[in-house]
This record gives structure tokens, sequence and C-alpha cells, in this order.
């Protein structure tokens, strides 16, 4: 294994910069809720690296150990309290263990399976995002003296939005199933959340509701693959 952070003596962190120095390693399927955390990385002086699934997060972790795990709950292979439970059962655990959700249940699964803190999605804050990692942190690794509050939220690139849209557009392609149904729409209301999309939000709300009351779900899903493939188009426009 990689130990490419402990912590890089070389790289301590700064007032402005108290991240420098970490690897961040996020668990994440969207590439605009990526593109957010990228954003605060990069302010913050920290290095990310990226896993789009259980899987993948199990595979970059066999070689490397950072020092700062994300993990998003809703995973397209899995719930992420289950590798949080693995983590957190590692004599090599990294330092942080952070789960991240727009669903507000999902915070007591992440803190039942190890989680040491829980980021609330839409994540578009660098303050917020920078405090849930240090807090956790050893006292000798944080910057020393009051930090700048940054309150300006961070805006992802358009483009990772819309290639969001043409991932989901590929599953709507293929057959879809009760287990299909309930990842789309929770992928696509955390997504339209973010980027303020309420004509999504909603139709993938509406989805969601026809579904777990058994309701008929052809006309909720054909306006939601409506909606998705018309922001697609928008991709290609581009």
């Amino acid at each position: 294994m990689i130990d490419d952070d402990t912590f890089d003596e070389l790289r301590r962190p700064t007032i402005t910069r108290p991240l420098l120095g970490l690897t961040i390693l996020v668990v994440e399927d969207s590439l605009y809720a990526c593109d957010a955390i990228r954003l605060m990385c990069l302010h913050s002086g920290a290095r990310l690296r990226r896993a789009d699934c259980l899987k993948s997060a199990r595979r970059h972790l066999r070689v490397y150990r950072p020092s700062v795990v994300i993990v998003d709950m809703g995973l397209p292979d899995g719930n992420g309290a289950e590798l949080i439970e693995e983590l957190r059962c590692t004599s090599s655990a990294p330092g942080v263990i952070l789960a991240c959700s727009g669903d507000p249940f999902a915070e007591d699964l992440a803190y039942a399976a190890g989680a040491d803190g829980f980021l609330a999605k839409p994540l578009t804050h660098l303050e917020a995002f920078q405090h849930a990692i240090l807090k956790n942190m050893p006292a000798d690794v944080r910057p020393s003296g009051p930090r700048p509050v940054d309150l300006d939220a961070v805006h992802p690139d358009p483009v990772t939005y819309r290639e969001d849209m043409a991932y989901i557009a590929e599953i709507l392609g293929g057959p879809v199933d009760a287990r299909a149904i309930g990842y789309v729409t929770s992928f696509l209301r955390g997504v339209a959340i973010a980027a303020e999309d309420d004509a999504l939000e909603r139709a993938a709300s509406e989805l969601d509701k026809a579904h777990s009351q058994g309701g008929p779900t052809l006309g909720p899903m054909s306006r939601l693959a409506g909606l998705v493939q018309s922001r697609v188009q928008d991709t290609m426009a581009m």
C-alpha cells in the first residue's frame, strides 16, 4: 500500500489553505457533486482522488491510503455505509471518514456505520467543507490561529451536470427495474437540487412517489426521461 497521506510534513497547512498536505478520496457517482468537491479541495490545498462506486473505491484503497475519505451514501453498486463500516474495521483506517448525501435520513445510518461526520448535499460552501474535515483532524496538523470565513458558494462546471444527465439517460435507455428506479430518482433529486433545476427535481420526486406507493410509473418515467434527454441535448449543442 502506498501511504500517500498520513500527513506530508513538507506541506504544512496554512490559514488560507488549511487542508494542505492532505489527500482526499471522494467516493461519488455524480460528476457535478465531485466537481464541487474538486473546487473546494483546490481552494483548500488538498489533493483529490475519485472513485465512482464501491468496487472502484475498494480497488483504490488496496493501493493508496488517503488521509480523508468522503463517501456518498447512494452509489450504483450499493450503500456507502458498507464502505464506511469496512474502513472503520481496518487497522489502516483513514484519519477522517465522512459521509455525504442529499437524504437527511441517511445521516443516522452514516453515523451508525462509523462515520466521523456528515456532509449534507448540495455541497456548496467552502467553510462548512473545511470545518467538517478539520474538526476531526489531530490538533497538531491543523493550522493555528483564526481562519478567514469564506461564505461564497462554489459553482461546478455545468458540463459536469450534463454529463450526469447523459449517464442517467443511458440507464433509462435499458431495462429499468425497481432498484434502478430507486437509484435514478435518488441520484437525480440530489443533483437537481444542487443545480437548482426545479423541474427535474419535481419529476424525479413524482416518479419516486409513484414507485414507493405502488402506483403506475410509466407516465412519470416518460416525463423524467424526456427532461433528462433535453439536458443531454444541451450538452450536444455546446
